[in-house]
């Protein structure tokens, strides 16, 4: 008796934890005006004239575009497929994770001047802005984030099995974040984002495995 119900405990925590990474159950920040959610898939029309930054370069700050997010706290790893439509000098869509105003990652595929670009975003107070410029457009591109103790893994990949790093930065330890689905469009007109197969994998904390080993 006492294995069925730990075994039906264990079922209904992978539920929960299940549940919380559907799609249905995140939450609007900036909600655009046409979105829609199909099975493992959140199409959207992305804002016109939005966008995340903050001082640096520019010398403004905005904080308006579309992101889709659940909060998570400890370390995991997360994961999206993206396909967009972009017309318009940096349009953009991918994965952020954020703290709050002043603290946010955010990274994918970028349309800058004619040229698509892996692009990442980091701001602490102020923003920083990296590229790695493609050679032509890909039908689509998977971008994977590793958060463990104070640092975010970022990761590319055109097949989801062969990922390349694109970039390494800060992010607070021990704090919650949101991790979601981000898309802006800072010059245009607004454009088609599609997202797909969105996940949020936990991951054990690195600090506690530690522990384990030198206490068992």
């Amino acid at each position: 008796m006492k294995k069925i119900i730990f075994t039906s405990l264990v079922f209904l925590t992978f539920f929960e934890g299940f549940k919380a990474q559907s799609l249905e159950k995140m939450t609007w920040f900036n909600e655009p005006s046409q979105w829609e959610i199909k099975g493992k898939k959140l199409t959207m029309m992305v804002t016109p004239q939005s966008d995340y930054w903050r001082i640096s370069h520019y010398g403004f700050t905005v904080d308006d575009a579309p992101f889709y997010y659940s909060t998570y706290g400890g370390e995991f790893e997360t994961k999206v497929k993206i396909t967009g439509d972009y017309k318009a000098r940096f349009d953009q869509m991918g994965l952020m994770l954020r703290v709050d105003a002043q603290n946010y990652i955010k990274a994918g595929v970028e349309f800058v001047d004619g040229k698509f670009n892996l692009s990442t975003v980091v701001t602490h107070k102020t923003s920083d802005w990296s590229v790695i410029t493609l050679e032509k457009a890909p039908p689509f591109v998977w971008i994977k984030a590793v958060r463990r103790l104070d640092a975010l893994e970022v990761f590319y990949s055109f097949d989801d099995k062969e990922y390349i790093m694109m970039r390494n930065a800060y992010l607070q330890d021990n704090t919650p974040v949101q991790v979601g689905l981000m898309a802006a469009c800072p010059d245009g007109n607004g454009f088609k984002a599609i997202f797909e197969n969105f996940t949020v994998k936990h991951l054990p904390d690195q600090r506690r495995l530690e522990w384990l080993k030198k206490n068992q």
